[in-house]
């Protein structure tokens, strides 16, 4: 039996599985990023407080437990990702394919016209996983606590 999965907005509620997500996902990479870029990424609970005021939030939920999750805003017709993690039982599973799906779609309703993310060089699965659904380096490295931050973009 396949395990029903399902997207949707992230509310305050979600808050703790959402940080223990982040945690679990970037965990394996601690040792690679400075400290302040990994707080950075895995969130504290203000600066998930913050993204939520500030972003649309997405969650994968089986089971009543939060698996992933993406994060992503607008500015004008440019939409940008944030926050992309998936819990790592859950890899290899579409779970990431679907958070993206969902993001892309709500960029797409507030009529963006190219998307931006940001990744670092750790994250060699992510780069992978962004390119082969469309995203190019955009040739903008710019430094994030101490470390090489590299954005895409797709144009929609």
């Amino acid at each position: 039996m396949e395990e029903l999965i399902s997207i949707r907005r992230a509310t305050a509620a979600d808050s703790e599985a959402i940080l223990a997500c982040l945690r679990a996902a970037f965990a394996p990479y601690e040792g690679r990023y400075t400290p302040g870029g990994y707080e950075d990424t895995v969130l504290t609970p203000q600066s998930l407080r913050e993204r939520l005021k500030t972003m649309s939030v997405f969650v994968a939920v089986s089971e009543g437990n939060v698996i992933g999750t993406i994060a992503c805003a607008t500015s004008g017709d440019e939409g940008h990702l944030r926050g992309m993690a998936v819990d790592p039982q859950w890899l290899g599973k579409d779970i990431a394919a679907k958070l993206l799906e969902a993001a892309e779609d709500e960029l797409r309703k507030k009529r963006c016209r190219r998307i931006t993310l940001d990744t670092t060089d750790p994250l060699e699965r992510a780069r992978h996983f962004y390119e082969k659904r469309g995203y190019r380096r955009s040739g903008r490295v710019t430094d994030f606590f101490g470390m090489p931050l590299t954005e895409y973009v797709k144009t929609l």
